[in-house]
């Protein structure tokens, strides 16, 4: 029996020293036959992948070709690769307007509110969700949640206009007269909150799938210590999450001034434009209505090149802080 037995354990003996000596022997390749070998042996997986990379270049790379223009005067008859060369002239013109001061101050308020209620109230409602022992009420409650998040933006402003029309919407009648979507200092809390509704059960999902990870046993143990529902959300719940919970802000960092054009636009009014005039809706109106094409390219570079030092940021401090970064 011992001979029997010894056989399929020198078969697995022999079959691991023959990967190890594989892999080293692999360390001594050329780059070329390295990368030889392994789209021989990957090939099926990189064709997977080939739809995905092909949109990425076409629709996130192909379209940087057009940046010249920040540093061009841009003319129609020479087109993109002609034009004056004129060097930071529009970033200088932006950085000095008056409307400097009110873009940037509107889309970072706007944006912070955004990133804290759209990140906070996400996690929240999954740890609600997670202690929930009814199966039934915890599947309604989570279906009712991320319903919202397939209206679309043009459904949901809509739907906020009726709410607060003054004297005949469900919530305007609160206010009487007063009309919400036309008061600066509501336009702000009218966008995250609307937000929040809208994405918050959605975003949840993500933050379940890492609780369910969580091994029961420790919820047992846990209860036999005397441990209530708060002290388990605190002791088991959030350092289960936390991981996860880093490297969604630290994405979400990447694009913190980029708040939404379609929304804010569809929203925006005479009356509230002080608080809802942002970049985005300002590059729109530079660009496609004033056709300063070379103006609002600046302009969105600009943006994107605040956004990257964000997500740098934020992923340095992370990696040191909690040794969970992106990169």
């Amino acid at each position: 029996m011992a001979s029997k037995e010894s056989k399929p354990i020198e078969a697995n003996g022999t079959k691991t020293s023959q990967v190890v000596d594989n892999f080293e022997a692999r360390k001594h390749w050329s780059i070329g036959r390295k990368l030889s070998w392994h789209f021989r042996q990957y090939w099926h997986l990189w064709l997977m992948t080939i739809p995905g990379m092909a949109f990425v270049a076409i629709f996130a790379y192909v379209p940087m070709y057009g940046l010249q223009l920040a540093f061009k005067e841009f003319t129609p008859k020479k087109g993109l690769t002609g034009g004056k060369f004129v060097g930071l002239k529009y970033f200088e013109k932006f950085v000095t307007s008056p409307l400097f001061g009110e873009i940037m101050g509107n889309t970072v308020n706007i944006a912070l509110w955004t990133l804290l209620t759209g990140f906070i109230a996400p996690i929240i409602l999954a740890l609600l969700l997670n202690q929930m022992q009814n199966q039934k009420i915890k599947s309604f409650v989570q279906t009712i949640t991320y319903m919202p998040h397939f209206i679309s933006i043009v459904v949901l402003v809509s739907m906020v206009t009726l709410f607060l029309t003054p004297g005949t919407g469900l919530l305007g009648r609160v206010f009487g007269a007063n009309n919400l979507l036309a008061s600066p200092d509501a336009f702000v809390h009218i966008y995250w909150i609307s937000g929040v509704w809208q994405s918050c059960g959605w975003s949840a999902i993500i933050y379940l799938a890492a609780l369910s990870s969580v091994d029961p046993g420790l919820y047992e143990a846990a209860k036999i210590d005397g441990a209530n529902r708060l002290q388990l959300i605190r002791h088991v719940d959030i350092p289960t999450i936390l991981p996860t919970c880093v490297i969604l802000l630290i994405m979400n960092m990447g694009h913190v001034l980029n708040v939404g054009f379609d929304k804010t636009f569809l929203m925006q009014n005479t009356m509230n434009m002080p608080a809802s005039e942002v970049i985005s809706t300002y590059v729109y109106k530079v660009g496609m209505v004033s056709n300063q094409f070379s103006y609002s390219t600046a302009i969105g570079l600009f943006n994107t090149i605040i956004n990257f030092i964000f997500l740098m940021l934020a992923n340095g401090i992370s990696r040191r802080v909690s040794d969970t970064s992106i990169f």
